[in-house]
């Protein structure tokens, strides 16, 4: 069995390498005067050559020359020169190991140091203990037990016996914390845990995995099953807060350990792991099924409301031909009496003899029904599915408690009058019941019959509820999402003391007043040159007609011999399978290594399961069916890779090993320098059980479906991808990319359609120091908004809006800034706070404020795009990269006719993250053959410049094989580390 390890090779090369640029050698391999001395004392150079050599390594990074041991030649060069001697003499060093010994012995006193003893190792062991309570990241340990040493002034041993200490430490941090969560529990509540274990014949499966797996699909009875597994969890009598006392990083490692730890696995852990685990998965459990089950009530409550839209809109529909008929004998009315007027006859006789009496009389209830609910209000419509709403009201109301800063809020004393009525099987409302929550539409609804109407009271309560709890005016006890607003922020304290030393590291000064200032002239001078320059005809791309500013689309920028180029460069790329191009980008990357082991740590031992269950989920053909479609691979392993090693963080690693790799590849500098990124969701259906869980936009047809949300640099990189509803706005999603991946990529300005741009978004990007550019739908109808009055600019007065409201920014400058600050420090997503600032109908003054902000930098961006063609060409470029990247995409993610199938919104991560890294690495591949193709006919004589050179993308998927038997069990032969390129020669001969 293989011995386990703490430590990944880059770890070891981290801590005991010799570094060996010329900072590092300077800072730590300078000789001092008195070196020169001790130095000096040893006869022949060599011998004082391997003296400072032992000497420098022994102060850093503290460790002994080993037996045979050849220092990195520019360590030696630099320590050679100091001594004027030739680095080529240290070959002759040490030859006798007494010599090497002796100069050890001299060196710990020369630098007062001494090997590690039983109180060091002690010591040690107590630091990494100490670091391993908060991580489980062997590299952090490693680095604490060196640190310690190094603190006391001790030779390092080898990297085994710091590994050694550094996994015995690891160990007992564990069973510390295992102990800790479960300290106090009594014999029962233990044996609870255990028997959660155990088959229940009631249910015919463990209540471990009942509670695991509720269903999700919004819908009456997967509500009540929710909150069925939230009232068993209830019983267990597990406080939430035991997650204080363990680090909230070994809590989170817990966590994750035992998310892929199923029943039967977890039976088999010792006692105290198998209880400590089950303790952390019940309370995780217990916030993430109130936050699911409150998710779903919104979902239904809106649901209700957008079906009871689209039954208004049937109904108009439906009772068109009969509106069209009382139209018409409304007209043919009209026309008999003009013309008993005309004729001065009696109009009854009239009508009667050209209309018939009659005819009016047998219309006159259907025109009363029509005038009746010629336009319901939707409250109306939606209280006839109000039988369905009542299966889940009660138990939903009774089974959360709600929260609000309000003080006497009206919301809560309505949720306790209704709850009163269920409990007490009352039919109808008492005589005074609160309804200051409720909009006057709504109450006028209410009570507009003899006696107010119970179900009309209940839905509008339930409808104004769901507002609140989407922008977290209303929150939930036990709730992780649904929380108040600055919970979700860095702690106050902690933003002061940011602020306080000018640490914040935001795009705005702390001073709003000053900012503010800058803002005024900055806008009121473009302005006023974009007006002169209107006027005048200056505008490149853009006239003035009748005051409005109009933009002449961009006509492409492609030349005609890049396209031909394009072609010939297509058709040089080797053949390829799928697999093997896979496993060629890993060896140039690693990013397979990324897959670490849940628990130790360690990279995937069978690449080959690893490769194909991302495969699986790019192709969306599932891991069961890859391994039925593939040779030398088994569902088992697979499967295996997948529970243990596949997770969130680990593709999102996987990811970065390839887009920095891309990003350093001198090719992929010819498309950018990867500082500028595009964002756009790419719409799949869904189908069998995830068209349950889907949502449907009608832009995109009568299906439901799922939006991949994915971030593309300029380099054709990606780095981030998101599953996200098709009803929500993009413009929420926006920035979560830029902050959630691990690459090099710095991206300073970002680039999206009208579905991703907001003043919000806008306000954001300027005050985290990034630069928003959307290409805007109908910007001729979006105004300027100005701090100076719409007169001063008489030229542009049809695109001037509303005034800057800047005494609003200044009374919420701070909380703009701890906004921005959390955000920055990924304290919060900042999709989570966008979510919750534009739910409401009613906006926060926070939202309000973060809306001027945002209005003020909207106003200099468009200003900006009318005058600059060269920024409507560039965001134009960048958007035309992730439309052609869709293509590719759609290409990959072809079984199942390319329609989620996956329930959970996990399983649907999955899909996408596997998506994006077999599309980068396709993209890589792509990038490195394209480079050889081009240096292949340059040597042969051709002139391609660079400028013609930028237009060939690497999105060709023509000569790579998605389909067919993926064979994972040979590895082609590449004597040279590269396939042959497909020349046109050798193609002729094929053919």
């Amino acid at each position: 069995m293989a011995r386990r390890k703490l430590l990944k090779i880059q770890d070891r090369q981290e801590l005991f390498d010799v570094p060996t640029d010329e900072d590092s050698l300077i800072r730590h391999y300078t000789l001092s005067p008195a070196d020169r001395l001790e130095i000096a004392v040893r006869r022949r150079k060599h011998n004082q050559l391997g003296f400072a050599v032992q000497l420098c390594l022994m102060r850093y990074p503290g460790r002994t020359l080993m037996a045979n041991e050849i220092p990195p030649r520019m360590m030696l060069h630099y320590i050679a020169e100091q001594l004027n001697a030739e680095p080529e003499s240290f070959n002759s060093y040490a030859r006798r190991e007494p010599t090497r010994l002796e100069h050890v012995s001299h060196l710990l006193a020369y630098l007062g140091m001494r090997t590690a003893a039983a109180p060091d190792r002690r010591a040690a062991l107590m630091s990494g203990i100490e670091t391993a309570a908060t991580t489980d990241k062997g590299s952090s340990i490693a680095k604490a037990i060196v640190t310690t040493m190094r603190e006391r002034n001790v030779v390092l041993p080898t990297p085994d016996t710091i590994e050694r200490i550094g996994l015995a430490a690891r160990a007992i941090a564990r069973r510390r914390a295992e102990a800790a969560l479960i300290s106090g529990f009594s014999a029962e509540q233990l044996q609870s845990l255990d028997d959660l274990l155990k088959v229940d014949p009631a249910i015919a499966q463990t209540r471990f995995h009942w509670l695991r797996s509720a269903p999700d699909a919004p819908g009456s009875s997967n509500l009540l099953a929710m909150m069925e597994r939230l009232s068993f969890i209830r019983t267990l009598n597990i406080d939430p807060r035991l997650q204080g006392r363990i680090h909230s990083g070994r809590w989170d490692q817990m966590i994750r350990e035992g998310d892929v730890t199923p029943a039967w696995l977890a039976a088999d852990f010792n006692a105290s792991r198998r209880r400590a685990t089950i303790v952390a998965q019940v309370i995780k459990l217990g916030h993430k099924l109130t936050d699911d089950a409150v998710t779903m009530f919104i979902k239904l409550i809106g649901r209700l409301f957008s079906q009871a839209n689209n039954r208004k809109k049937q109904r108009h529909a439906e009772t068109r031909k009969e509106t069209a008929k009382a139209l018409r004998l409304f007209l043919d009315t009209i026309s008999a009496l003009q013309a008993a007027n005309d004729n001065d006859e009696d109009a009854i006789e009239t009508i009667n003899r050209y209309v018939g009496w009659h005819r009016l009389l047998q219309v006159k209830p259907a025109l009363e029904a029509m005038v009746e609910n010629g336009d319901p209000d939707p409250l109306l419509v939606a209280v006839e599915q109000y039988a369905n709403v009542r299966k889940y009201a009660a138990l939903f109301l009774r089974t959360f408690a709600f929260r609000s800063a309000r003080r006497n809020d009206p919301l809560l004393a309505a949720i306790e009058t209704l709850k009163s009525l269920y409990e007490d099987g009352r039919r109808s409302l008492p005589d005074r019941v609160p309804v200051a929550h409720l909009g006057t539409t709504a109450r006028k609804l209410i009570f507009s019959g003899s006696k107010p109407d119970r179900r009309l009271y209940e839905i509008a309560t339930l409808a104004a509820l769901r507002e609140r709890l989407r922008s977290a005016d209303v929150w939930v006890e036990g709730s992780r999402v649904f929380r108040p607003m600055d919970e979700h922020l860095m702690p106050r304290p902690a933003f002061t003391d940011l602020k306080d030393t000018d640490q914040l590291g935001l795009g705005v000064q702390r001073d709003g007043a000053q900012w503010l200032a800058q803002m005024q002239q900055l806008l009121d001078f473009n302005l006023k040159r974009l007006a002169h320059r209107a006027r005048n005809g200056k505008l490149e791309g853009v006239r003035l007609e009748a005051g409005t500013l109009l933009v002449t689309p961009l006509a492409s920028e492609v030349p005609a011999a890049a396209e031909e180029l394009n072609l010939e460069l297509n058709d040089m790329y080797p053949l390829v399978e799928v697999p093997d191009l896979l496993r060629e980008v890993h060896e140039w990357t690693g990013f397979a290594d990324q897959f670490t082991h849940v628990r130790t740590g360690d990279m995937p031992q069978n690449i080959a399961a690893m490769l194909a269950g991302t495969l699986a989920d790019a192709t969306n053909l599932g891991p069961k069916r890859m391994a039925g479609a593939s040779k030398g691979i088994s569902a088992h392993q697979i499967g295996w890779m997948r529970m243990f090693h596949a997770r969130t963080e680990t593709y999102r690693a996987a990811q970065a090993s390839v887009t920095d790799a891309h990003a350093r590849h001198p090719h992929a500098l010819l498309w950018g320098n990867g500082t500028t990124a595009s964002s756009d969701g790419q719409f799949f259906r869904a189908s069998d059980r995830a068209a349950g869980r889907g949502d449907i936009n009608l832009h995109y047809g009568s299906e439901p479906g799922t939006k991949f949300y994915s971030h593309l640099s300029d380099q054709y990189g990606y780095f981030s991808i998101l599953p996200i509803s098709p009803t929500e706005s993009e413009a929420a999603y926006v920035l979560d990319g830029l902050f959630d991946h691990d690459t090099i990529l710095d991206i300073e300005e970002h680039f999206t359609d009208t579905g991703g741009a907001s003043d919000h978004v806008f306000a954001l990007f300027a005050l985290i120091g990034k630069r928003f550019a959307p290409r805007l739908r109908n910007l001729k109808d979006r105004k300027f908004h100005t701090f100076e009055k719409a007169d001063t600019y008489p030229a542009l007065a049809d695109h001037i809006g509303v005034r800057i409201n800047t005494a609003l920014i200044m009374e919420y400058w701070d909380d703009l800034l701890h906004l921005a600050a959390s955000i920055r420090a990924r304290t919060v997503a900042p999709s989570t706070i966008l979510k919750k600032l534009a739910a409401s109908p009613n906006p926060s003054q926070l939202a309000k404020a973060l809306r001027e902000l945002g209005r003020i930098e909207r106003s200099l961006f468009m200003i900006e795009w009318y005058s600059s063609p060269a920024l409507r060409r560039r965001c134009q470029a960048g958007l035309n990269k992730g439309e052609a990247a869709h293509k590719l995409k759609r290409a990959v993610f072809f079984h199942e006719r390319g329609e989620i199938r996956d329930r959970s919104f996990e399983s649907q991560a999955f899909r996408a993250s596997g998506l994006n890294l077999v599309v980068s690495a396709i993209v890589h591949w792509n990038t490195v053959y394209l480079s050889r193709a081009v240096t292949h006919l340059r040597q042969g004589g051709r002139n391609i410049p660079d400028a013609l050179l930028k237009h060939v993308s690497p999105l060709s998927w023509e000569h790579i094989n998605l389909t067919g038997i993926y064979a994972w069990d040979t590895a082609p032969d590449l004597p040279e580390g590269f396939r042959p390129l497909r020349l046109p020669g050798k193609m002729l001969l094929a053919a």
